[in-house]
């Protein structure tokens, strides 16, 4: 389980006891619909779901569940002022603070997970349903850091349970739009991508509060912080800004990644980069003084990635955040939004360019007069259902269904995505601990000024070890992947 505890003969054993019990209760459930009479739908036809952290939205992920053939059984979120709308929706549902408690003592009592948590918690509760074989549902970016991904990834197939990141443009028509056009060789072969968000809409690039502040009666500060170390309550970081903070969030593409540059890695079927480089903007602290605050993700960025591509050609991928774009493509006439206007991504081939919104929306081949004088057969089907249902309705199936093969986004293919786009961050954050500043204040960012060579399959940066601590960090004592 996820909590740290002595190994021993009666924990193996408890351990055993959990996962066989919450079989049996399973093997219970499973009702022919023939025995309960016509019109009667069997218990094993709905989903039970327990939803952790169920605010904002959490809340709005588990009425989506809702909306299937799924049954809202449990809720737990550490800040019950954000967990009221849930409460009040579903009020059949038993309340938890604490997910482990939740687990401990309702895991009989439901068949999957949907994780809403701020970043630093993902990992920790979808591997805790995980081991106890239930299904999970966890929203984007799947983990906090690379390690983390790679963990569940391999643990949803250890464990074959159904799997799905809350990434629901990937069952959205403008991607499966996206790979037709690919497909069928309207843009060549790809060699550039430009993806870019308008992000971030919280605070970055700023010092840590160091005002104290009463934490609120409504929240469990200490289960907040889970995983991440130990540091008194600061106004205005829950329930949003977390974001900017690295002990918790991803930055800008963390929360937009997912996104944007899903698309480009979908229709070109990429796999890990093999380098990454990056450069990023600072804040003015002082006379001819620039700041960067290695505990606070920076106010924008500027990152790029290469893959390997077709025939041993390699793709490069820029990502731009903060409000940094690309240059406009030549055939893109002036007055048109490019992307979705504050977001985007754009395909440059050597036959033509597409391009697309946040989600792959809004697909359009460039010229954009292209999109509709051009046709080309659809091959791939779409997911009238939509993301959350197709989810739940593979959860029911189960891992071997041909309805779990075909899900949109399922930890083998969220997994590397995730870990792409945290590639980023190890350029970002690669200061030198060893080497402060010459002023004494802050450190200096070696990594920033090199290309970072990965080595995918090992997880490592093989030219500057320093980035390597940010692969995968040290929990709070009393937390565990259990892996």
């Amino acid at each position: 389980m996820v909590p740290e505890k002595k190994s021993g003969t009666n924990q193996v054993s408890r351990r055993s006891f959990l996962r066989n019990g919450a079989l049996a209760a399973a093997g219970f459930m499973i009702v022919p619909r023939h025995v309960l009479g016509r019109g009667f739908t069997a218990p094993s036809d709905r989903l039970r779901v327990a939803g952790i952290g169920v605010g904002g939205k959490g809340f709005g992920d588990i009425s989506e569940f809702a909306k299937g053939p799924a049954d809202i059984t449990f809720l737990c979120d550490v800040d019950t002022r954000r967990a009221a709308d849930a409460v009040k929706k579903f009020p059949k549902a038993k309340f938890y603070t604490d997910f482990r408690e939740m687990f401990d003592k309702e895991h009989k009592n439901f068949d999957a997970v949907s994780v809403s948590t701020p970043d630093h918690q993902h990992a920790v509760a979808a591997m805790g349903a995980m081991q106890l074989n239930k299904h999970v549902y966890v929203q984007k970016p799947l983990t906090h850091d690379i390690y983390e991904a790679r963990m569940l990834t391999q643990g949803a197939k250890k464990h074959k349970v159904v799997s799905q990141m809350g990434n629901q443009g990937s069952s959205g028509d403008g991607v499966r739009q996206l790979m037709e056009w690919y497909n069928a060789g309207l843009i060549g072969d790809v060699h550039t991508v430009y993806c870019w968000t308008d992000r971030p809409v919280w605070p970055q690039g700023i010092a840590w509060p160091t005002e104290k502040k009463d934490i609120p009666k409504e929240l469990n500060w200490d289960l907040w912080l889970g995983t991440a170390p130990k540091k008194d309550y600061v106004d205005n970081l829950v329930p949003f800004n977390w974001r900017g903070w690295w002990d918790y969030g991803t930055g800008a593409i963390g929360d937009m990644g997912c996104h944007i540059i899903e698309p480009p890695f979908r229709v070109l079927g990429l796999g890990y980069p093999t380098s990454v480089e990056c450069s990023v903007g600072s804040v003015y602290v002082g006379e001819f003084t620039r700041g960067y605050f290695p505990e606070s993700c920076p106010p924008s960025s500027h990152v790029i990635m290469k893959f390997p591509g077709k025939n041993g050609k390699e793709i490069t991928l820029h990502w731009m955040d903060g409000g940094i774009q690309p240059e406009r493509p030549e055939e893109l006439g002036p007055n048109e939004v490019m992307g979705d206007g504050g977001n985007g991504a754009i395909f440059i081939g050597d036959k033509g360019k597409m391009m697309c919104g946040t989600y792959g929306m809004y697909p359009k081949l460039l010229p954009t007069s292209r999109t509709n004088e051009v046709k080309v057969p659809q091959t791939i089907a779409r997911v009238p259902e939509g993301h959350y249902v197709q989810w739940v309705n593979a959860a029911i199936a189960g891992y071997n269904s041909k309805q779990a093969q075909t899900l949109s986004s399922p930890f083998d293919i969220a997994g590397p995505l995730t870990e792409s786009i945290l590639m980023a961050n190890l350029a970002i954050r690669s200061f030198d601990l060893r080497k402060p500043k010459a002023s004494g204040k802050g450190y200096d960012y070696p990594g920033r000024y090199i290309k970072l060579l990965w080595d995918g399959a090992n997880m490592k940066i093989t030219n500057f070890d320093e980035a390597n601590q940010f692969v995968k960090r040290t929990y709070r004592d009393g937390w565990s992947l259990g892996v």
